[in-house]
C-alpha cells in the first residue's frame, strides 16, 4: 500500500485573480530613491494578474486634478525605470487636505473604476490615504446626490482598498526596519564622508557634516557608525550639559593619539537638552575657539535624495511592490488599510494607522523630553545602532575598564569580503571595552599555525571601517592538518576564545576545531564565527558580510552596460557573476538590475529552457529596444557555460538582436564596503564579542576556561527576523559540502518574483504573505530584529 501523500499547505498567488479590478499607484511627499522600482513592481505584478493598472502623476495633486494625470500603464511603460527620484512625479497638495479636494479625487477615481490604491510616501501621505478611505462611502453618497455618478457606479465602487509603502530617506516610520530610499541616502552620505576623509587626513582637519533628519536621527547615527565618526548629534539623544567640554576633550585625545582627522556628524534636527538647536556652524566655532583645529563644514542637503538607488533599495522596493498588489487582491471590505514593511529579512503587512500612531508617539515622547522612550519606540534596530555606536566611539581609560584577564583572538578566513575590516575593528574595540586582551591573527589558519599572532590595541584599528579587503590578511587554508601547531600557538598566547570572520572555509575550519576538542584541551574554549563572503553561501544565515557590496558592484556594472547598449539598441548582454555553485549574487543582482533571465545551479535547466528563453526575449525585443541583461552564476551548469549561452543567444538572435558577454570576476570582491556591510559587520561582530564575554564567564571554573559543549562553538547568523547563535555541529545536516551551499536557501523564493517582473509565467508561493500582523508584536520587548540596519 502506497504511503499517503503529504498535504501541500503552501498557498500560491495563481488563486488570486485581478480580472475586473483596477489598481492605481501614486508617489507622494518627498522623493526617495527606489520609488520607481516600487512603481515598476506594482505595475507589472498588477498587469500580470490581469488587473488594469493606472499611474497617478504628481501625487495627490494629480488625483484631485484628474484628466491626463491618471493614465493607464502598460508593461513597457516601466521599462528602464530603476533610476532615482520618481518618474510619475510627486507634489505637496493642500487641496487634498480639504473635503472638497477629496470629493474631486473620489470622482476622478470612480470615473476610471479605480477602487485599489497603492500609495508610496511618508507618514503624512499614508495618513491622508487612510482618511480618504474612511470617508469613501460618504464621498460616493455626495457624488450620487450631486448627480455626478449613478447608483450603478456607487455599487461597483462601494469599497476603497489602500496599501501603503513607505518611501522616506529618513527611516522615520515605525513598524519597518527600513524604508525605501534610506539605504541609497546612506550611500550618498558615505561616498561624501570617504571623499572628505582623504582630504582631511592630508591637512589634519576636522569636518562637521550635516545630514538630513529633521525629526529622526537614523541617517546621522548609522553614517556615524559606518564611518567611525568621533561624535554624532541626533534629535533622539540630546547631549547632556557640558557636552562641549566632553567633545573637545575627545577630539583633543584623538589628535594626540596621532589621528589626523576628526569627523563630527550632525542631524539637521539635532538639539541639546534644553531643546536649543545644535548647528554645524556652532560646532565649528566651538572647535576653532577651544582647540584651534582647522575645521570645515559640509552640508549635504538634497544630494542625499539624488542618484541611482542602491541594490538594497531596488530589491526592497520590488519585494514591497509585489506584496502590495497581493494585499490589494486579498483585501475585503473589512480589511483595514495596511502598510507593507520589512522586519528582519521578511516582508510583513501591518495596519497603517497602528504604524502612524506609533510614529506620532515618538514625536510626542521627544516633545515631552522622554528621550529614552523615544529611542525605545523607534525600534530594536535603532536602539542597537545607538548602543553599538556608544560602545565603539569612546575609548575608556584603562582604570575604567573591567579586568577580565581573558585573551581573545580574531582572524579572517577564506576569500576577502568588504566589511571584514569593520568587523575586526568592532570586535577589537568591544573586546577591549569589556576588559579582554585582544590578539590579531594574520593570514587566517595558515598564519595561526605559523605563529603570526600579536596583540592588537584600540588605536591599531582606527580608520578600518571604510577599508575594503582584509587588512589582517586571509587565506583559504583549513586547520585540520595543522592542529598541533595551532594548539601550540593557543598555549603560547593563552588564547581563551576565538572569533573567526569568514566564509565557507571558516565554517568548515570551526567544525574541524570543535571535532578536535576531545584530543586538544586548547580548543575547549568559546568559538564563534561571523559569516563574511560575497557568495552568501553559509548555512545558518540569510546574509553574509560582503554580499551587499558585491550586489552593488553588479548593479552598478549592469547600469553602465545598459547605458552602453542604449546607443546601439537591441543588444543583449550575458553577464557572469561570482558565487561558485551558489546563485545568490546572480539572482538577487538580476532582480536589482532588472534581468530578463538568471541561470543558476540550484534551479536546473536544459536546452529546451534555453531555447524558450531566447524565443521569449525575441518577442520582447519587438516591443522594447533596450534589453535587460541575462545573468548567470559561474558554476550554473557544467556544460551550458557562459561561452555556450553567449554563442546560443548570438546565433538564435541573429537578425533581431546582437549579443555581448561580460564576466565580472574579482571586481565583485573589491571596493570600499557599502553602508549596509559596514553597519551589519559592526553590529554582528559586537554581538559576537558580547556572546564570547558571557560564555567565557560561564565556562571559567577552577581558574581556567573549559568549554566543550556544542553550544560553545557557534555561528552567529541572521534568520528571517532574528540574530541567532547556532552550534556549527547542528548546521552540518543543513549543508551540501560538495557544492559548498546550504541545502535550503531563502532567496530562492525571490526567483518567481524576478520572473514575473520579466513577464514569464511562473508559480509564486505566497505562504509567508497575507497575514496582517500588529505593530505591538515588534516592540523592542517582544522581538530581536537587531540585524537590520
Amino acid at each position: 500500500m502506497a504511503a499517503p501523500k503529504r498535504q501541500d499547505t503552501r498557498k500560491f498567488f495563481e488563486n488570486l485573480s485581478g480580472a475586473g479590478k483596477s489598481i492605481a499607484v501614486l508617489t507622494s511627499g518627498g522623493d526617495a530613491q527606489g520609488m520607481n522600482a516600487a512603481v515598476r513592481a506594482v505595475v507589472r505584478m498588477g498587469i500580470y494578474v490581469g488587473a488594469k493598472v493606472y499611474f497617478i502623476h504628481e501625487g495627490y495633486q494629480g488625483m484631485v486634478d484628474g484628466g491626463d494625470n491618471i493614465k493607464e500603464a502598460r508593461w513597457e511603460s516601466v521599462s528602464s525605470m530603476l533610476q532615482g527620484g520618481t518618474v510619475i512625479g510627486s507634489a505637496r497638495c493642500k487641496e487634498f487636505r480639504t473635503h472638497e479636494g477629496r470629493l474631486k479625487a473620489a470622482h476622478n477615481l470612480v470615473q476610471k473604476g479605480i477602487t485599489n490604491l497603492c500609495v508610496i510616501g511618508g507618514d503624512g501621505s499614508l495618513t491622508g490615504a487612510n482618511l480618504f478611505r474612511e470617508e469613501w462611502s460618504g464621498l460616493l453618497e455626495e457624488l450620487l446626490q450631486q448627480g455626478l455618478i449613478d447608483e450603478e457606479a456607487t455599487r461597483k465602487n462601494s469599497a476603497l482598498h489602500i496599501v501603503g509603502m513607505v518611501g522616506s530617506i529618513d527611516n522615520d516610520f515605525c513598524g519597518t526596519d527600513m524604508t525605501i530610499g534610506t539605504d541609497s541616502a546612506l550611500h550618498r552620505i558615505i561616498e561624501v564622508v570617504d571623499a572628505i576623509m582623504t582630504t582631511a587626513q592630508s591637512h589634519q582637519r576636522t569636518f562637521v557634516l550635516e545630514v538630513m533628519g529633521r525629526h529622526c536621527g537614523y541617517l546621522a547615527l548609522v553614517s556615524a557608525l559606518a564611518c567611525g565618526a568621533d561624535w554624532v548629534f541626533i534629535p533622539e539623544m540630546p547631549p547632556e550639559d557640558g557636552w562641549e567640554d566632553n567633545m573637545c576633550q575627545k577630539l583633543s585625545e584623538n589628535r594626540a593619539d596621532k589621528k589626523r582627522l576628526n569627523i563630527i556628524i550632525v542631524a539637521e534636527g539635532a538639539i541639546d537638552s534644553h531643546s536649543k538647536a545644535i548647528t554645524p556652524d556652532y560646532i565649528k566655532d566651538l572647535v576653532v575657539q577651544r582647540l584651534g583645529f582647522d575645521t570645515r563644514v559640509t552640508i549635504l542637503g538634497h544630494v542625499q535624495r539624488g542618484g541611482t538607488p542602491s541594490a538594497f533599495d531596488r530589491i526592497l522596493a520590488s519585494r514591497m511592490g509585489v506584496e502590495a498588489v497581493l494585499a490589494l487582491l486579498e483585501a475585503s471590505a473589512n480589511t483595514p488599510a495596511c502598510v507593507v514593511s520589512l522586519v528582519g529579512n521578511q516582508a510583513v503587512r501591518l495596519p497603517l494607522m497602528e504604524c502612524v500612531q506609533m510614529t506620532q508617539e515618538v514625536q510626542k515622547a521627544m516633545d515631552e523630553k522622554k528621550f529614552d522612550e523615544a529611542v525605545r519606540l523607534r525600534g530594536r534596530s535603532f536602539e542597537n545602532n545607538l548602543t553599538t555606536y556608544s560602545l565603539l566611539s569612546y575609548r575608556k581609560a584603562d582604570s575604567e575598564l573591567p579586568n577580565s584577564s581573558f585573551n581573545v583572538a580574531v582572524l579572517n578566513v577564506g576569500a576577502p569580503a568588504a566589511g571584514m575590516n569593520a568587523a575586526v575593528r568592532s570586535a577589537v574595540r568591544v573586546g577591549i571595552t569589556e576588559g579582554h586582551k585582544m590578539f590579531a591573527v594574520s593570514d587566517g589558519f595558515e598564519g595561526f599555525y605559523k605563529g603570526q599572532v600579536k596583540e592588537i590595541k584600540w588605536g591599531d584599528v582606527g580608520g578600518w571601517t571604510g577599508q575594503g579587503g582584509s587588512l589582517l590578511g586571509t587565506k583559504r587554508t583549513l586547520p585540520g592538518k595543522h592542529l598541533d601547531e595551532i594548539a601550540e600557538q593557543m598555549r603560547i598566547h593563552n588564547i581563551n576564545a576565538l572569533l573567526v570572520i569568514g566564509g565557507f572555509e571558516a565554517y568548515v575550519g570551526l567544525l574541524e576545531l570543535s571535532a578536535a576538542r576531545d584530543k586538544y584541551n586548547e580548543f575547549c574554549v568559546p568559538m564563534v564565527m561571523v559569516p563574511a563572503t560575497v557568495s552568501n553561501n553559509i548555512p545558518g544565515s540569510d546574509l553574509s558580510i560582503g554580499s551587499d557590496t558585491a550586489l552593488n558592484a553588479i548593479t552598478d556594472t549592469c547600469d553602465r552596460i545598459k547605458q552602453s547598449a542604449s546607443g546601439t539598441k537591441r543588444r543583449v548582454f550575458i553577464i557572469e557573476t561570482m558565487g561558485g555553485y551558489c546563485g545568490y549574487l546572480a539572482t538577487v543582482g538580476g532582480l536589482a538590475a532588472g534581468a530578463d533571465t538568471v541561470y543558476i545551479y540550484e534551479e536546473p535547466f536544459d536546452i529546451r529552457d534555453l531555447q524558450a528563453n531566447v524565443e521569449h526575449l525575441t518577442q520582447k525585443m519587438k516591443t522594447i529596444f533596450l534589453s535587460p541583461p541575462q545573468s548567470l552564476n559561474e558554476n550554473c551548469n557544467e556544460n551550458f557555460t557562459t561561452d555556450f549561452i553567449y554563442q546560443l543567444y548570438t546565433e538564435e538572435g541573429r537578425g533581431v538582436f546582437d549579443c555581448r558577454k561580460n564576466i565580472l570576476g574579482h571586481m565583485q570582491q573589491g571596493g570600499a564596503p557599502s553602508p549596509f556591510d559596514r553597519n551589519f559587520s559592526t553590529k554582528i561582530a559586537a554581538k559576537a564579542m558580547q556572546w564570547i564575554t558571557r560564555t567565557l564567564k560561564e565556562s571559567f571554573k577552577g581558574g581556567r576556561v573549559f568549554a566543550n559543549s556544542e553550544d560553545t562553538c557557534c555561528l552567529l547568523g541572521m534568520r528571517r527576523r532574528a540574530m541567532v547563535f547556532q552550534p556549527v555541529s547542528e548546521l552540518r545536516d543543513e549543508t551540501d559540502f560538495v557544492h559548498r551551499i546550504p541545502k535550503e536557501q531563502w532567496w530562492l523564493k525571490l526567483r518567481p518574483l524576478m520572473k514575473i517582473l520579466a513577464k514569464y509565467k511562473t508559480s509564486y508561493d505566497v505562504s509567508d504573505s497575507g497575514q496582517l500582523e500588529h505593530v505591538s508584536r515588534f516592540r523592542p520587548k517582544d522581538s530581536d530584529t537587531s540585524a537590520a540596519i
